[in-house]
């Protein structure tokens, strides 16, 4: 389907008008002279493009997930420096302590790079199990470092958690069910280790948002206020109130609108202050996470959007934090936010190249003769009145006539020549409608979804359900654009499908100008070049979801470090999963599965069905394809 001609000569401004990188990038990514999609740093930039080409040369095969460190390392100063401004500007008398979530992305090149980059800030980690825990230990390093531990805990749990103190580590437990205290209190005097405690609160503020649910009465964590009066009690008894040290105040996830931030930190500073009231050594607050990524680019407070930005976000914290607690003459305590979505968002791009496109156009068709049925007859005539005027009339009579063939098919009355000359016929008559919908003032509304009946569908060489599971399971927006050619106008209009043999492995709305679109602007496939589209803010939750669909397994992996002189490197590159890995992950034994395979090829030869060189080629590929990967692979 085409777009309406453009006057002039396009520039990637206009493409970036079209797409929006400059709204969601968060000055992050860019467009060069010669339309190809950039990734930015303070003083350089590097077309994505050069980076594909590096992976080519190095044999990863698309699809691929691009990291780039220096987006993960700006967002931690960001975030760091924020806070430290904030906090002077409004000469707030405690500092910041930022830790990131491990459940966020799990991947260890993430995790390693975050707890490197952020020693100049004390930047710590949040665990919620004790796999997370482990990894935690392992790699930070730092005495002082900030571990706090949510979710539930067992008595491994708390004795690692020990331990971490004994090494030197900020390792707060966080109860969050009344059944955590007493394996706390035991393991911490059999081990004579004094633990360092938090408790989180279930708060009342609700905020907006897909995680909403994650705060108010019925959110599945935290204490109610009579658990937290038992807790305090059963402190006290136990002569250990004085280890109780942190609030956790969990405001949401994603949280679109500033004011529901504002509200939350209001009621975290009651508590805060009834507590240090009730006797206990409170130094710090940590408000979970909440801060948004804007993944539409449209600064509003729409659920995949946010009406603030950083400096603001921590501005309204730090500002309403003191104001509060100094009218209870208070001292101020650490402030602690558990951003991962904010944190890796940024740096993680899903890139695939386009194997095939489906287009609801009519072809060229050779013709039945004069003795053709008189219901394509009809079609003719419609094609031939069709006007501005009698679109409606027009579009009914296409779809009655069309209708009235399959019917005659059905039964066997028309053959499959005559069946496709109506479809052919139907797609043009559809076709020259959608030419005129752009002229009419008003839209009839039969015809307000037919430029999406008519889009295009390309077919992009990934997973959904591997990749971006958020898209299938909550409708998640990304950004998604070409990466290059963007110099070029986008004429084509379509949908993407994935390769999985699954009807909802598909992508059908699009971050548009104004508002959601259900097609994206897409550019002719040329013959025999390859046409790279990049989904982009992918960095949070998408790897840790993702599954096996059909059995598409991880993607290749590379980690980049962008130079000033626009240079870059390949720090790290990871292999994905080949067809043997994602087997064996099923339960299969791919070694068994090769012999039984050699023995069925083996039979085949003795029963003179093919030869034995037949059957050394046949054992070759499918060796081949076992360790090969699991995604469309071009020839070499």
């Amino acid at each position: 389907m085409n777009r309406k001609p453009s006057d002039s000569t396009w520039t990637p401004q206009q493409s970036a008008d079209v797409y929006g990188i400059d709204h969601w990038g968060n000055d992050y990514f860019g467009l060069s002279d010669q339309g190809l999609v950039t990734a930015k740093t303070l003083t350089t930039q590097v077309p994505l493009m050069d980076i594909v080409q590096g992976m080519t040369e190095r044999d990863l095969q698309m699809p691929v997930l691009l990291r780039i460190e220096n987006i993960l390392d700006a967002q931690i100063y960001r975030l760091n420096n924020a806070f430290r401004d904030a906090i002077k500007k409004l000469d707030y008398q405690a500092t910041y302590r930022g830790v990131y979530p491990i459940k966020v992305n799990q991947q260890a090149q993430v995790v390693e790079e975050i707890a490197d980059f952020g020693k100049r800030f004390k930047h710590g980690l949040e665990v919620g199990s004790k796999p997370e825990m482990i990894a935690a230990l392992s790699t930070l390093t730092e005495p002082g470092s900030l571990i706090i531990c949510n979710g539930y805990k067992d008595q491994e749990f708390v004795e690692l958690g020990l331990q971490a103190v004994k090494l030197g580590f900020l390792c707060f437990f966080v109860i969050e069910t009344p059944a955590e205290l007493p394996i706390i209190i035991e393991r911490s005097k059999q081990l004579n280790i004094e633990p360092l405690i938090g408790v989180r609160v279930k708060m009342t503020s609700k905020v907006s948002g897909h995680w909403n649910s994650t705060s108010g009465d019925r959110s599945v964590f935290g204490l109610s206020t009579s658990q937290l009066i038992q807790l305090v009690d059963r402190l006290k008894e136990a002569d250990m109130l004085h280890c109780l040290q942190l609030l956790h105040c969990h405001l949401g996830s994603q949280i679109p609108n500033i004011r529901e931030i504002r509200g939350g930190v209001v009621e975290a500073c009651r508590y805060y202050a009834d507590l240090c009231g009730e006797g206990a050594a409170l130094s710090y607050i940590d408000f979970g996470g909440g801060l948004a990524v804007d993944y539409t680019g449209a600064q509003s407070n729409d659920s995949q959007s946010r009406n603030y930005n950083l400096e603001e976000y921590c501005t309204d914290i730090v500002d309403t934090l003191k104001n509060t607690l100094d009218e209870y003459d208070i001292k101020h305590p650490t402030i602690v936010t558990e951003s991962g979505r904010a944190t890796v968002a940024y740096s993680s791009i899903l890139i695939f190249n386009i194997l095939d496109v489906t287009k609801f156009e009519p072809i060229e068709l050779p013709k039945i003769g004069d003795d053709e049925h008189q219901l394509l007859q009809d079609m003719r005539e419609v094609l031939a009145c069709l006007t501005l005027q009698k679109a409606q009339e027009c579009y009914n009579d296409a779809h009655f006539y069309r209708d009235e063939i399959r019917e005659l098919f059905k039964r066997g009355q028309v053959d499959l020549r005559t069946r496709s000359a109506a479809e052919n016929l139907f797609l043009e008559i559809l076709q020259q409608i959608n030419k005129n919908l752009e002229l009419m003032e008003h839209i009839p509304v039969d015809l307000e979804g037919l430029k999406e009946s008519l889009a295009d569908i390309y077919y992009g060489n990934f997973s959904l359900f591997q990749s971006l599971p958020d898209i299938w399971a909550i409708d998640q927006l990304f950004p998604i654009m070409p990466i290059h050619r963007l110099d070029e106008e986008p004429k084509r209009n379509a949908i993407i499908a994935d390769i999985t043999c699954d009807c909802d492995g598909k992508i059908d709305k699009f971050i548009g100008q104004q508002d959601v679109s259900s097609t994206l602007p897409l550019h002719e496939l040329k013959d025999g070049e390859e046409y790279y589209v990049g989904v982009f803010l992918v960095g949070a939750y998408q790897e840790t979801l993702g599954d096996l669909h059909n059995l598409f397994g991880d993607t290749n992996v590379v980690s980049v470090r962008l130079n000033d002189d626009s240079s870059f490197d390949f720090v790290k590159e990871i292999h994905g999963d080949t067809i043997a890995d994602v087997l064996s992950y099923v339960e299969y034994e791919p070694k068994e599965m090769a012999l039984r395979y050699r023995n069925t090829a083996e039979r085949a030869v003795k029963e003179g069905r093919i030869t034995a060189r037949e059957r050394q080629h046949m054992l070759k590929t499918y060796n081949a394809s076992m360790h090969g990967y699991t995604y469309f692979e071009r020839d070499e």
